[in-house]
């Protein structure tokens, strides 16, 4: 299982009540850093975690958190799935102010987030390269450290009585607190008020294929839009594989940005067709997912041409489920008992019994006759160790005295 390594701190209003916390996260116990990791895998953990029962019982469930983004976090899509009305983007400082960043921050702005930026250090360079975004900024953490003190002065007299709200960052003295208490500012942080405190989450408990599963699930059994949010929302790592699939796929003219707008423009039953689709191509580990997935693909069209007309979606379903086996390295009776899937497809898939057994056996039929010619073809390319492998797989018996 994964684990999560963060620091929690605590940011003050002007009477010392906390404001907001800021999380700071690490990969691994040996270097702390923000999300300034340019690897999708740790942010999408460390996305995963915010949600997390867990934190909220150490940070309060409607406290505000400062959550640190760079360009790949703030374009990829992984915030979508935040509370806006809880967690703050905060711009780390090393940011490359791209069109394409500039206008996320716009979008996230218009979205409702509330927007800052980190470890401001009130140069000329540095007003000069956020100027652009200004408009669309929250709130600036000063770090008064890096800070010369003529040009934080200076700023803090050009937002104050402004929208703009100013955290004097990097507070580490009763007299670093005096002088930004004096200036009038607005929030405190820094180590002489609360020093950060290690915390260790568990991540992700399931495979991305059970979570997947899950979603089907959901959608299949119509549940309502709101229950399908609400899972999505604590799914961020699947939300942002599947927008981004949903997006090389280029099924649409528009850009996706989250799983309600597929099924806005999709409904529900082609969206579940597309999600076993992705199962097989992209959360499987099987080296040979890209031919099963053609496999799965025309077994499960051909059972849904032979179905009635009502139960048609069901039987291309019950066709993509019965060869999940392929791509899940657990039982697949404690799969189908997880999902607690429809009567009809479970019969299938573990009892290969139901209304839909006929047609099952029809396609492996026509599947094992074209492989059987494709092998007899190929015989003498395929290796000896790869068949005796297979065939005692399946409960074959080699005659060792014939090798």
């Amino acid at each position: 299982m994964n684990t999560l390594t963060l620091t929690k701190q605590k940011i003050f209003d002007n009477k010392k009540r906390v404001f907001a916390y800021e999380l700071a996260f690490q990969e691994n116990s040996d270097s702390l850093s923000g999300l300034t990791s340019h690897l999708k895998e740790a942010s999408q953990l460390i996305i995963h975690a915010i949600s997390n029962e867990e934190l909220n019982k150490l940070i309060g469930h409607t406290s505000k958190v400062f959550i640190n983004v760079d360009d790949v976090t703030l374009t990829k899509g992984i915030l979508d799935v935040l509370d806006n009305k809880r967690f703050i983007l905060n711009i780390l400082e090393d940011i490359e102010l791209n069109d394409r960043v500039v206008s996320k921050i716009i979008q996230y702005k218009k979205r409702g987030f509330t927007i800052s930026l980190e470890h401001f250090d009130s140069s000329a360079d540095m007003i000069k390269k956020f100027a652009r975004v200004f408009n669309f900024i929250d709130i600036i953490k000063m770090d008064i450290i890096l800070s010369q003190a003529q040009n934080l002065e200076n700023l803090v007299k050009r937002f104050r009585n402004t929208r703009v709200k100013l955290v004097a960052q990097n507070i580490e003295t009763q007299e670093d607190y005096d002088y930004c208490f004096n200036m009038e500012m607005d929030y405190f942080q820094g180590y002489y008020l609360d020093k950060p405190q290690t915390i260790e989450l568990a991540g992700q408990k399931e495979p991305l294929q059970f979570i997947i599963l899950q979603l089907i699930k959901i959608i299949k059994d119509d549940n309502s839009t709101e229950s399908l949010e609400s899972f999505i929302r604590q799914q961020p790592d699947l939300s942002y594989k599947l927008v981004a699939f949903f997006n090389n796929t280029k099924k649409f003219d528009v850009k996706i940005e989250s799983l309600t707008q597929v099924i806005t423009l999709m409904g529900r039953a082609k969206l579940l067709r597309w999600l076993l689709v992705y199962l097989y191509s992209e959360a499987s580990s099987n080296p040979a997912s890209k031919s099963i997935l053609e496999l799965a693909l025309k077994r499960a069209q051909r059972m849904e041409d032979e179905a009635a007309p009502k139960y048609k979606n069901k039987a291309y379903l019950a066709g993509m489920f019965s060869m999940l086996d392929s791509i899940f390295e657990t039982d697949i009776r404690e799969l189908m008992n997880h999902l607690d899937m429809d009567r009809d497809i479970r019969s299938l898939v573990l009892e290969r019994k139901g209304i839909f057994a006929g047609s099952l056996m029809r396609a492996e039929a026509a599947e094992k006759e074209y492989l059987k010619k494709l092998m007899l073809a190929n015989f003498d390319k395929l290796n000896a160790n790869d068949l005796i492998t297979t065939l005692e797989e399946n409960g074959i018996e080699i005659d060792k005295s014939r090798l």
